[in-house]
């Protein structure tokens, strides 16, 4: 159970942590001192690194999150109604997430390579509306996680 929660909550943190980060601090930053096609490029080079980790958080996630159910908690019918709100925002977390790498974060990619800074700051503006909704979401499902086993149910 040690392995599994600590896997489980370190990619938590790192996928969660990093959009907070992107969001809240590097987003900012980079528009207040750098022109676009700087800044367009920063962000496709900051993805392309950052989504490696989410590829594995979302690999490990479930993985370790139905180990711990299974083994701990006697399967789903025995798990707590935190555990069943924590996996369909996961499900649904990762859904997003997949969207956005393979559709707008291509595009961004592939428009940053082109020259075109009008498609790749559309693309971009694109990811920063999902990234915000998952940044949220992901929040929630850090507070249900932790708060949902005292939950008077």
């Amino acid at each position: 159970m040690i392995i599994a929660i600590t896997l489980h909550q370190l990619c938590a943190v790192i996928w969660v942590g990093g959009m907070f980060f992107a969001y809240m601090a590097l987003r900012p930053a980079a528009a207040g001192v750098l022109e676009a096609p700087q800044r367009l490029a920063l962000w496709s080079h900051t993805l392309t690194r950052f989504f490696l980790w989410v590829w594995l958080a979302i690999v490990l996630l479930p993985l370790t999150g139905y180990w711990m159910v299974f083994s701990h908690f006697g399967g789903m019918a025995r798990a707590g109604v935190h555990i069943h709100i924590m996996q369909g925002i996961g499900i649904l977390m990762i859904l997003l997430f997949m969207h956005v790498f393979f559709a707008p974060f291509r595009r961004l990619r592939r428009a940053v390579a082109a020259g075109d800074m009008p498609a790749a700051g559309h693309n971009l503006t694109q990811i920063r509306h999902i990234v915000l909704i998952n940044l949220l979401l992901g929040m929630l499902v850090s507070i249900i996680g932790a708060a949902g086993p005292y939950w008077p149910v």
